[in-house]
Order: structure tokens, then sequence, then C-alpha cells
């Protein structure tokens, strides 16, 4: 019998089977991890087909689920769904040499996306458990980093350390590319950590994360590298992030769109005359992927409901002088925001 949330994607779906190929979609709807293989989900079966290198696993993993697992390949998959006429398929991680292909077989495609999409805005306490062990190991990792940074490393040194440190303490992996900036290399929003030596004075932004589960977390922190007194236009502007950061958690509430929410840090800023250099959204929505639904932006007409996991991430970026970013995981419960993270500062850090 199939458990109510494959039940509720299915017949949302609108289609006779869903065909998933997508591994974080496979993820979500079986619980296995894998970087191949296909799941298909109709009214009274969900099967995961996994070839030989994870058959014996996945049966391990799944023996007490729901989940049926079928030995074999794209073939053998195509098999099983030949009793259907109408596949749901993910559009966006579908792609076009594979629709084409399925058409060419005589199957109409609909889009289950938004039926997925649907059911991964709302966290489960489970999901909501991994999502914390993975924002707690980050700061960990964070906090066992700064002690080691010295005068001289490279921005990927740093970084490297820090992915280190984060395994160390039980990740299984970073939720994306690690950015280490030092100096006016924060000013880029999406910075490309290198070569560049840290010197004293010079501030650090860190955005980073890491996975339990193939459940990420996202957390940025801006501090300096000693105190050289040459820096109070950015002691200024730190103050004045940090507000707005502040202000979401205390502000933002379920039933909120996602443009309200963007606009109590954007309001903010605009206050000190900042907004303009705010050049990205508030936040994005967290879970296995790094960048989910619900989007948080001057745009976004998605309603905020409990149970939805996102960053609060205001920042602004002074072209060639510095950037500064304060970065949280958080999530609406009982009509307010509550931040996965707390072992970590918020306030200005001086190393």
């Amino acid at each position: 019998m199939l458990e109510e949330k494959l039940r509720r994607i299915f017949e949302a779906s609108g289609a006779d089977a869903l065909f998933v190929e997508a591994d974080f979609l496979r993820r979500y709807l079986t619980g296995f991890y894998s970087t191949d293989g296909f799941v298909i989900l109709d009214g009274e079966h969900c099967r995961y087909v996994a070839d030989l290198r994870y058959f014996e696993a996945a049966e391990k993993a799944l023996k007490t689920s729901c989940i049926e697992v079928v030995e074999g390949s794209y073939k053998e998959a195509m098999e099983l769904l030949s009793a259907y006429k109408t596949l749901g398929v993910p559009y966006p991680y579908t792609d076009l040499a594979r629709a084409e292909e399925l058409k060419k077989k005589g199957f109409a495609l609909e889009d289950c996306m938004p039926a997925l999409k649907d059911a991964m805005l709302f966290k489960t306490e489970q999901e909501l458990s991994l999502i914390q062990r993975a924002c707690t190991i980050a700061e960990d990792g964070f906090l066992a980093t700064l002690p080691e940074i010295k005068e001289g490393m490279t921005e990927s040194e740093v970084a490297a350390l820090l992915e280190y440190n984060m395994r160390k303490f039980g990740a299984s992996g970073t939720s994306f590319e690690t950015i280490c900036a030092f100096g006016a290399g924060a000013s880029v929003p999406h910075h490309e950590t290198g070569e560049t030596k840290l010197r004293f004075g010079d501030p650090i932004l860190i955005d980073f994360g890491c996975k339990v589960e193939g459940y990420c977390s996202d957390i940025t922190r801006t501090f300096l590298f000693g105190d050289d007194k040459k820096h109070e236009d950015f002691k200024r502007a730190y103050a004045e992030v940090l507000k707005a950061h502040e202000l979401v958690k205390e502000k933002l509430t379920s039933g909120m769109t996602g443009k309200e929410a963007d606009e109590i840090a954007r309001g903010s800023l605009r206050q000190a005359g900042l907004d303009k250099l705010f050049t990205h959204s508030l936040g994005h929505g967290v879970g296995l992927l790094i960048h989910e639904f619900p989007r948080l932006s001057p745009v976004s007409e998605e309603v905020l409901s409990d149970g939805m996991v996102f960053s609060d991430e205001p920042g602004i970026y002074e072209a060639g002088a510095f950037g500064i970013r304060i970065e949280d995981t958080v999530c609406l419960k009982e009509g307010r925001v509550h931040s996965f993270m707390g072992k970590t500062e918020r306030d200005l850090l001086i190393l």
C-alpha cells in the first residue's frame, strides 16, 4: 500500500503513472540515493528500478517500506511502463532527448513537477531533523575552522579546511561549492574561490553548507581578520545588514508572500540608503536541493506557510570594496521564523 505522500503526489499529477529519473527526486520518492535508476509511481505501487550496482543495497534499505525494488535498467523500466498511456515526467529535470524518445514510444507526457513541488514545499519532521543536523554540522565545522585561519592562507585553503571539518563532524558532502572571499573579492556575490592570500585587516565572507542524507544547509558569515581601524564604513554597513537579517526573523509570519518577506529586509536597507547595493533576493527554499521553492524575492507571490524551509540572507555589495552577507537557514513554525543556526555569532566577529 502506498504511503500518503506518494498517493497525494500521484493523484495531483493527473497522469497514469510517474516516471522519474532525476537523482534527488528518486531520493525524495523512495528515500534511497543512487546515481542511476528509475522510479515508476502509479495509484497502487511505487517501483524503483535498480541495476546490479544498487539492487542489493536498495533491497536492504527499502525492505520495510512500500517501495518495490526491481532489478533492471531502462529496458525493464520500459516494460513496466507498457501498461500506461500518459506519463508524468518532471519537465525541468527531464532532457529533451528522453522526452522525445518517450513520445516516439507512444506515451503522452504531463509535467508532474508541480505535484512534486507542492509536496516538497512542506518538510516533514524527519526532513526538518536532517536539515537541522546539516546546519549544526556546518556551524561546528565553521567554529573549528576559525582558530586555524592564518595570515597568508589562500581562499582555497580556508575553503578546503572548512569542508574537511564539516566532513569530520559527519557531513556526507557540501551543499554547493564553498565560496570564500577575502577583501574586495566579496563584492561579487558569487565570487569564485581562488588563490588570493589573506592579509591582516581583510574582511572575509564565507558562504557554505553541507549535506546530511541528501538534505542541505546554507549559511554565510562575514567577519574581519583583525581590526586595522580602516573599516569604519564596512562596520556601519555590517550593522545595517545584520539589522535587516534580524528584522526578517522578527517580522516574517506565515501567510506573507515571498515579495512581502523580501521587502522587510529591502525596506530596512532602503532606510539606510543601501538598498541599491542589495542585488539579489532575500532567500530561497532549502531541501534536497540548495535552491528549492519557495522564493523570497521582489516579484514572488508565493505564500509562505508553516513547514517551509528557506534562507534569510540579505547582503550588500560595494564594487571594488567589500561585500557583506549574513545568512541562516530558517523554517516557519507556528507562524513564526525559527533559525536552524544557534551556535555562531551574527554580531561582527573580529578574529
